[in-house]
C-alpha cells in the first residue's frame, strides 16, 4: 500500500489479530503511529474500533484518508548545522548547547526545527505540525549527535528503533566527585519530582530507567564518565548521576551551587567560569540504516567548552 493512498482500506488478518488498533495502521500505511493516534482522535478512522490501544479481530475494515498536510505555521530560519551524515532519508547532526529542539512556550524562533525546515523543505509532512522528523531530543544546553527522519517510513522506524533501544547512545560526562567504581549500571526508576513539577527524580513508583556508566578519568576531585543510555527518560543522565553523589559540573537544576577554591588548580577554574551549561555532550550514536541496513556510527566532535574543560583536567591532574 503506498504511504499516502487515498482513500485506503485495511481488512484484518488472522496474523494480525490481536493486535493493537494503531500498531497494524501503522505497519500497514507507514505512518508513524503518533500520526495514526491523531487521525483516530480526529475521527479520520472509520471501523470497529477508534481507540488506538484497541485489539483488533480477523475480519474487521477499516478505511480512512490522509489528510493533506496543513501549512507549517513555523518560518524556516538559515541557521548553520553541523552535519555528521545524511542522505535521502534521514540526518545526523550535532547539536549546540543552547539549541532548543522544537518550538515550545518562550521558544518560537532560533529552535533545530527552525534550521532543518530551512534545511529539508520536505519536513513539514513528517510526525505533525511542530515537531516535524523529530526522533528523538537532546536538553537544550546538552551537545552532541541527534537523528532526524526526513521521510515518513524512516520516522515510523527510527520510532520503533527508539522505542526498542536497539541503538546504541554513548554520552561523555564530566562530574563533581569520584567514583570508587570503574563500572556500574545505574538502574532507578524516574518520574517527575513529587514537589518541583519541573524537575525528574528517583521515584519508586517512576518509570523503568537505565543507565551504564564507565569511568574513564580521574581527575583529583572530578570524573569524565562515558555513559551508555539503555533507556531514554527525560533527563535520566542527569538524575541518576545526582542520585548517586555524582552531579554534572555546571547542571543548574541537578548539582548544588559549586564556586571552586583556590585549592582547584587556575586553569581549571577557568574552564569552569567558561562552563555555562552542564558537562554533558552525546558523542556517539550507532544504529542500522532504517531503510538500507547498513551500519552507521557517528561521533560528535566536543565543542570548545568542553574540550577546555577536558584538556584543563587533563593538565592540571597528571
Amino acid at each position: 500500500m503506498k504511504l499516502a493512498e487515498s482513500p485506503c482500506e485495511l481488512t484484518v488478518t488472522s496474523a494480525q489479530h490481536g493486535q493493537r488498533l494503531d500498531t497494524v495502521l501503522s505497519a500497514c500505511s507507514g505512518l508513524s503511529r503518533s500520526r495514526i493516534r491523531q487521525m483516530l482522535e480526529q475521527g479520520l478512522v472509520q471501523g470497529p474500533a477508534e481507540k488506538p490501544s484497541a485489539r483488533v479481530k480477523s475480519g474487521e475494515t477499516y478505511r480512512w484518508t490522509v489528510p493533506e498536510t496543513r501549512p507549517l505555521d513555523l518560518v524556516a530560519e538559515d541557521i548553520a548545522l553541523d552535519i555528521l551524515y545524511e542522505d535521502e532519508h534521514l540526518i545526523i547532526i550535532n547539536k549546540p548547547a543552547g539549541m532548543v529542539v522544537h518550538p515550545s512556550h518562550g521558544h518560537d524562533r532560533g529552535t533545530l526545527v527552525h534550521a532543518l525546515l530551512h534545511h529539508c523543505p520536505d519536513l513539514p509532512g513528517i510526525n505533525g505540525i511542530e515537531r516535524p522528523g523529530i526522533v528523538h531530543r537532546l536538553d537544550k544546553d546538552t551537545s552532541g549527535s541527534m537523528v532526524v527522519a526526513k521521510t515518513e517510513v524512516a520516522h515510523q522506524r527510527l520510532t520503533a528503533m527508539f522505542a526498542a533501544h536497539d541503538l546504541t547512545r554513548q554520552y561523555l560526562a564530566w562530574c563533581r566527585g569520584t567514583p570508587a567504581w570503574q563500572h556500574r549500571t545505574i538502574e532507578l526508576p524516574i518520574a517527575r519530582h513529587p514537589a518541583h513539577r519541573q524537575k525528574m527524580a528517583v521515584v519508586a513508583q517512576g518509570r523503568h530507567a537505565v543507565t551504564e556508566a564507565e569511568t574513564e578519568a580521574r581527575h583529583g576531585p572530578f570524573c569524565r564518565l562515558r555513559l551508555t543510555l539503555h533507556t531514554g527518560r527525560t533527563h535520566q543522565i542527569r538524575v541518576h548521576l545526582s542520585h548517586i553523589g555524582l552531579p554534572l559540573l555546571g547542571d543548574p537544576v541537578y548539582a548544588r551551587r559549586f564556586n571552586p577554591g583556590k585549592d582547584i588548580p587556575p586553569a581549571v577554574r577557568e574552564a569552569l567560569r567558561h562552563l555555562h551549561r552542564q558537562a554533558l555532550h552525546a558523542e556517539i550514536l550507532a544504529f542500522e540504516h532504517p531503510l538500507s541496513g547498513q551500519m552507521l556510527s557517528v561521533t560528535a566532535p566536543l565543542p570548545d567548552d568542553l574540550q577546555q574543560l577536558a584538556d584543563a583536567l587533563t593538565h592540571a591532574y597528571r
